[in-house]
């Protein structure tokens, strides 16, 4: 019987292996995300021209409209494409977001508080909380962007060890948190600035006066964060821990030192920066009268107070920032905080080129109306097909995951998707607030098994200190639990949501209307 076993073992192993190989290949052969976008942005054109001479149409269900491909494989086309290409560009909903989110972060990085503080909060813990901490940290560093890859996945893996568990074990509890928790968060990031733009461009193809405010996720985020956190704590100690038994490699285990008084001086500065700045937040929003609510109507929603949240954002992130830099002596002079802001701005090179050619196609797609006759249309089928909401959202959950293992950048995929699935979902009557919740559910849950996440070669990189064997297929391997639990688990609560008819953020209902 256990010799059964282990033949089946080895055989589920071998099919594995095989899978992943296939993954494997198929990544490697897309093309760069910038270029992949340049070349749809080109096929779009192309299309356009051909469905506007096949003369396919659709009808819209609001006001009756008929609507037909415009087509910008001609002079009038190329006439658009030419004098529109730069404010395309510079008014791309998502980028102004994130360059001013990341002038406040940038702050806050170079300064030390935000490594600092993660490292207090691992610290701190209880030993038999610890797994639970560095998964739950790994979620909130995501408010920092690539923070957790680059400080607590190493850390996750050096706090193992010192404790006289598998390192392996330890890196993937973080990297669990980091990016399979990527969207569930008890405060807001980057991100959430990002794709509320792309989700709100979307959104203007049925309503040209739709907004969606950066916290409209915020309530089912914070909710999630503690289930992620617990299910990624119990894939590490039921499953991953157990498969990698005992360490036994040379690995010596480093001291982790406790903060100093400079860094105890800079978080008591920021603590207090950060005390003064939440009194004038609570003094502005929660009195009826209120300055940084709705002048018109007292109202939180479309006030300032959300309409501001990346601007509240950069201010609390530079002023806690600079708090710290000069009670920790990291900031010596005005010219440090600029720097911490010019580097976090070169960190966007990438990002940049890939938002032109983004903002390109999303124009082009926009233009052309192929969107909104393939939005049309598909809702068409949606409703001919019988599907449920719930069946609905299950198979929008898969999708995004399957997508993301082929194309690893959020924002990416969702500037792709968002113009198709945004529109189809509204005219079913469901608002784009939960189309991008249920995105950020499939997004998040296979990004720890995807080869093209961006930061996949690191955390390769992290495993080879303790296994010079590591590769591709052992962050698979090991992190595919996590991926599968994360599903199950983020999918019911998703469902489950949705049946209560809770709101998904501030102003944010499930349903169009409601």
């Amino acid at each position: 019987m256990p010799e059964a076993k282990e033949k089946t073992s080895r055989k589920n192993g071998k099919l594995i292996a095989r899978g992943l190989a296939v993954v494997e290949r198929v990544g490697n052969a897309l093309p760069h995300p910038a270029v992949l976008f340049a070349s749809m942005a080109g096929l779009v054109v192309v299309a356009s021209g051909i469905f506007s001479w096949i003369g396919i149409s659709a009808q819209h269900p609001g006001t009756g409209e008929t609507i037909v491909p415009l087509s910008l494989l001609s002079v009038d086309g190329l006439h658009r494409i030419l004098t529109e290409m730069i404010t395309n560009f510079t008014g791309f909903a998502p980028l102004g977001t994130v360059l001013v989110s990341m002038l406040g972060i940038g702050i806050a990085e170079r300064s030390g508080l935000i490594t600092t503080a993660l490292r207090l909060f691992v610290l701190s813990a209880p030993r038999s909380f610890l797994t639970f901490v560095i998964v739950f940290a790994g979620i909130l560093s995501n408010t920092a962007s690539e923070v957790g890859y680059v400080l607590l996945v190493p850390l996750g893996g050096m706090i193992f060890l010192a404790v006289g568990r598998h390192p392996i074990a330890g890196i993937a509890a973080a990297f669990a948190g980091v990016s399979g928790g990527y969207s569930a968060n008890l405060l807001l990031g980057t991100i959430d600035p990002l794709l509320a733009g792309l989700t709100e461009e979307a959104a203007r193809i049925i309503d040209p006066a739709y907004t969606v405010n950066p916290a409209c996720n915020y309530y089912f985020l914070v909710a999630s964060t503690f289930f992620i956190a617990t299910v990624g704590t119990w894939v590490t100690e039921r499953i991953v821990i157990p498969r990698l038994g005992k360490y036994t490699g040379e690995e010596v285990p480093e001291k982790l030192e406790a903060l100093s008084g400079d860094e105890k001086r800079g978080l008591l500065y920021a603590s207090m920066a950060g005390a003064v700045f939440t009194a004038l937040l609570l003094w502005g929003t929660i009195p009826a009268d209120g300055f940084l609510r709705n002048p018109e109507t007292g109202s939180l929603l479309r006030s300032p107070f959300l309409s501001g949240i990346v601007a509240l954002l950069f201010i609390s992130s530079a002023v806690m920032g600079i708090a710290y830099g000069y009670g920790a002596r990291t900031f010596r002079k005005d010219s440090d905080v600029i720097e911490g802001m010019s580097k976090s701005m070169q960190t966007l090179g990438l990002y940049i080129v890939l938002v032109f050619f983004a903002a390109q196609f999303v124009a082009y797609f926009k233009w052309s109306n192929i969107g909104l006759i393939f939005a049309i249309n598909g809702a068409e089928v949606l409703k001919a097909s019988g599907l449920g909401s719930i069946p609905l959202m299950i198979a929008f959950v898969f999708i995004s995951a399957l997508v993301n293992l082929a194309m690893g950048s959020a924002s990416a995929k969702w500037a792709i998707m968002a113009p198709v699935f945004v529109p189809m979902f509204m005219l079913l009557g469901y608002s784009p607030e939960l189309v991008q919740g249920t995105y950020r559910v499939g997004d998040s849950i296979t990004n720890v098994i995807s080869p093209l996440m961006s930061y996949f070669p690191l955390v390769v990189a992290f495993l080879k200190r303790y296994d010079d064997k590591a590769g591709i297929g052992t962050v698979v391997a090991t992190m595919l639990p996590y991926s599968v639990a994360f599903f199950f688990v983020w999918t019911l609560l998703l469902i489950a949501w949705f049946l209560l008819g809770l709101p998904m953020g501030p102003g944010s209902p499930l349903m169009l209307g409601s």
